[in-house]
């Protein structure tokens, strides 16, 4: 018997029997291009026009209704009007068809009409094994087969050059895009798909099914947002044990961007950086260019993620401006061109080459193979870079027989090292050479750089800790009391009193001077509203401060709850952090550190992290903060307590066991001297 992943990759890849529900007659209409196009490219199954009136549709047998089609059907693709969908999905499911798509929009991005419509479908759907691919989904086409089951107008290309590239798109109108932008280099794919509003399969679960495809060596994947992230960390692990590569090119990058993705999808879009975070624990490369997801398979196919990324390449060039713009955009990406290390001075000394500074520049030598290929090589033997780049001028466009024989020669020299170029001039033919060669080639410097810099990002898959739910009991709305006994739970305990009213007596193991802030669970921002007085210094200054501050917080916040005053301590540490916890809407628990206090608004200073976090990664994450660089003892200054706080971050990231908790967070939190721990200053907790 068939497994279900086989039997719904067969179906959707591979299916030698298509209905397609609602095919017009008429050849220039929308819902007419999927019969054109699957017959214009050699589809060589059977084509199953559905329509209540035609007989044939063109040149096709019709039939009135899918329970009229005999025998089974391996895909149905329904381009029927948004009203229609239901009754023809009941049908679909009912005569046992494995999967659909459904090209109409107007589902759960449409309110809460269309959301209950959406539900309907999949609760049929699911009732019958039926697995259903958008709404709102342009469909599917696979190369190798001809089988281009799509209404994209990019089908009306002549012919479709099949490659070994998979690409899953949400975007349907993107599918053509990217494969007419790919055949315009030579560039060829094995399968394009469009998931849509993922109702049902998402672009996670749908590229999963390509991984054991023989025919795919990399998937690359356009996101508007993650949906089910679980499919992304089982596709990306999946990938990473076969050696395909997974590349992500994901819109939301600015808030725009994500507010355009949300309109569209109806998907809820969660923040740019958590989505980073997300993909580097997975071991998928993000590219941030168009181009560069399509330039960086060359590099990455065939290679595995860098054990310890330098970020830094060798840099040769035939051209000091082209060179020098290379140079430029790597340092923009962050990736360092380096000058070469001693076993690459000692290489380009023994081969005659004058060098200093970050750039090789060997314009001299022209395009004498024997030259370039000695540079490269030296360059290679660098033991602090990822990659040598070499960088060509006109004479890739003039001469690419010559101008690429130097860097095919560096390659036949077995250097493990990964060698790429970037070609300054327009030179499709020195590109194509480069490509048969399988050595990565640039059209532009910021492809370039950006390719290099996702090659140099590029994780293994995280292996996932295992915590224990943390036991105690949180409040329905939780005040910074509330807040604090929860991360005391977790191992951050801090001393604190509460006082219910401000002629309460603080109690003696509460030394003076004293912090006194107003408790609510209406607000976060004390400061704002006049609930935070510093360096109390008796107890007759804390209970006339206490009545003070009622009043203020009274006129300020007519409408916020007062559950008391917290009392604690005044601390004073080498430094200050933000650590916070929250279920971001696509890719579930993050763990966030920063620069602490008031400037934690202003300079966003964070680095983040999948929840939860082992304590070499909050390690790493600590080396990643700026604003914290001084702990280190940076210049001589005093050490910081970062054991402390790294051990802080691993109980923060904890709360990824709470399902009850939705974000949590400590600013500041003070971070005293070496062995001396750290402190909280203040917390808060919202739950879900």
């Amino acid at each position: 018997m068939t497994d279900p992943a086989t039997r719904l990759r067969n179906a959707l890849f591979y299916p030698k029997r298509i209905a397609l529900v609602g095919a017009s007659a008429d050849p220039a209409r929308l819902t007419a291009r999927a019969q054109l196009y699957l017959r214009k490219h050699g589809f060589a199954g059977d084509i199953l026009p559905v329509h209540p009136r035609e007989k044939t549709v063109l040149g096709e047998t019709a039939y009135p209704t899918i329970t009229d089609i005999p025998g089974a059907v391996d895909f149905a693709y329904i381009l029927l009007n948004t009203p229609q969908v239901e009754g023809v999905v009941n049908a679909v499911a009912a005569k046992g068809i494995p999967a659909a798509c459904v090209l109409a929009d107007g589902f759960a991005e449409a309110g809460d009409e269309g959301r209950a419509l959406q539900e309907r479908l999949l609760a049929t759907a699911r009732a019958a094994n039926l697995r259903i691919l958008g709404p709102n989904s342009m469909g599917i086409i696979t190369l190798n087969a001809r089988i281009a089951c799509s209404v994209n107008a990019a089908l009306e290309a002549e012919s479709l050059p099949a490659g070994r590239i998979a690409l899953v798109s949400q975007s349907g109108s993107m599918m053509g895009a990217i494969m007419s932008r790919g055949a315009a280099r030579g560039m060829g794919f094995s399968h394009i798909v469009g998931t849509g509003n993922e109702a049902d399969l998402s672009a996670g679960e749908v590229a999963g099914l390509l991984v054991d495809d023989p025919d795919v060596d990399a998937i690359l994947l356009f996101l508007e947002a993650i949906r089910e992230p679980q499919h992304f960390a089982d596709l990306a692990r999946r990938a990473h044990a076969v050696g395909k590569p997974v590349i992500a090119y994901k819109l939301g990058r600015s808030p725009y961007g994500a507010e355009l993705a949300t309109s569209h999808t109806g998907a809820l879009a969660g923040s740019d950086a958590a989505a980073e975070a997300f993909f580097r624990a997975c071991g998928i490369a993000r590219v941030t260019t168009l181009e560069g997801l399509l330039e960086a398979p060359a590099l990455l196919v065939g290679r595995r993620p860098p054990a310890r990324a330098h970020r830094a390449v060798g840099v040769m060039t035939t051209t000091g401006g082209g060179g020098a713009m290379a140079v430029d955009c790597l340092g923009v990406a962050g990736i360092e061109a380096r000058a070469p290390d001693q076993a690459a001075s000692d290489a380009l000394d023994a081969a005659g080459f004058a060098h200093h500074g970050r750039l090789l520049d060997v314009t001299l030598a022209g395009t004498k193979p024997d030259r370039v290929a000695a540079a490269l090589g030296a360059l290679q033997q660098a033991g602090d870079t990822d990659l040598a780049l070499s960088v060509i001028g006109s004479s890739a466009q003039f001469r690419p027989q010559d101008s690429v024989a130097g860097i095919l020669r560096a390659r036949d020299a077995g250097h493990a090292k990964p060698l790429a170029a970037f070609l300054v001039p327009q030179a499709e033919q020195s590109l194509r050479l480069l490509t048969e060669a399988g050595i990565p080639a640039f059209r532009t410097p910021e492809s370039c750089a950006d390719a290099i810099r996702a090659f140099c990002d590029w994780t293994t898959p995280r292996a996932v800790p295992a915590i224990a739910p943390v036991a105690h009991a949180l409040p329905d709305r939780p005040d910074e009391a509330d807040a604090r006994r929860l991360f005391a739970a977790l191992g951050l305990g801090s001393r604190f009193a509460v006082l219910r009213n401000p002629q309460d007596p603080l109690p003696a193991n509460i030394p003076f001077p004293v912090a006194l802030k107003i408790l609510s669970p209406d607000l976060a921002h004390k400061t704002e509203v006049g609930g935070v007085k510093l360096g109390i210094a008796n107890a007759d200054a804390l209970r006339e401060e206490a009545a003070a501050m009622q009043g203020r917080v009274r006129r300020m916040a007519p409408e916020a709850t007062l559950t008391g005053f917290l009392v604690q301590p005044m601390a004073k540490g080498l430094g200050e952090a933000i650590l916070g916890f929250r279920r971001d809407p696509e890719v579930g628990p993050i763990v966030l550190l920063g620069t602490g206090g008031i400037a934690a608004e202003v300079f966003r200073d964070v680095t983040l992290r999948l929840a939860p976090v082992t304590e070499e990664e909050a390690m790493a994450m600590i080396g990643e903060v700026k604003g914290l660089k001084p702990l280190a003892g940076w210049r001589g200054l005093p050490r910081g307590d970062l054991k402390a706080l790294a051990q802080a971050v691993v109980a923060a990231s904890c709360l990824a066991a709470r399902e009850d908790i939705a974000e949590a967070e400590i600013n500041p939190l003070i971070i005293h001297p070496e062995g001396e721990g750290v402190t909280v200053a203040d917390a808060w907790v919202v739950r879900r």
